[in-house]
């Protein structure tokens, strides 16, 4: 196996956003990801959101990208596989898909706790 050369800090950023550029431009979920974070980024202006809520938003979102970002990597790491190895690791696949999945809830808990209250003040 090649030793990879060391490498900038630059260059490493460089291939950091270049891989995430890669699955935004890959996965539709990871697009999907990205408008709702865009909603909420705008409902949370609009509603005038606390300092500590835009940090409690912001991590929601940061958690959801990281975890279907991690899912991608998995899943062409899976498709780079022989059948009978996909066989043997076929479950995790579906593990990395149960972490997305357990994020998105989770970050949808976080906007009906951040948000409810303040709609519920407008409605009122």
């Amino acid at each position: 196996m090649a030793r990879r050369v060391p490498t900038s800090w630059w260059v490493k950023f460089a291939e950091a956003c270049r891989g995430i550029g890669s699955a935004w431009l890959g996965e539709i979920n990871l697009r999907i990801h990205t408008a709702v974070a865009g909603a909420v980024i705008v409902a949370a202006s609009v509603l005038g959101c606390e300092p500590w809520q835009w940090a409690i938003l912001l991590l929601a979102i940061g958690m959801v990208f990281t975890a279907e970002l991690l899912n991608t990597a998995l899943e062409r790491l899976f498709h780079a596989l022989d059948d009978g190895a996909k066989q043997r690791v076929q479950g995790c696949l579906d593990v990395s898909a149960g972490a997305v999945l357990v994020a998105a809830m989770s970050a949808a808990a976080v906007g009906l706790v951040v948000f409810a209250p303040k709609l519920w003040a407008l409605v009122r």
